[in-house]
């Protein structure tokens, strides 16, 4: 599981979800698609960056 920061609310439901569906309905759907999907990967570098192992510490 991922933290919402301040500013995401507008790529996420109440539930935590993303919202694929721009806020405008004027609002390009390829942009705002691309901004969603780096919006992700910020997700997903945010708990690689949890699972790393700290340096001096082995793992078992």
């Amino acid at each position: 599981m991922s933290i919402i920061r301040r500013g995401d609310e507008r790529f996420h439901y109440s539930d935590g979800s993303h919202k694929w569906i721009p806020p405008d309905p004027d609002y390009d759907q390829e942009a705002w698609d691309a901004m969603v999907r780096q919006h992700q990967l910020q997700h997903l570098e945010e708990i690689s960056a949890r699972r790393k192992p700290r340096h001096g510490r082995e793992t078992s």
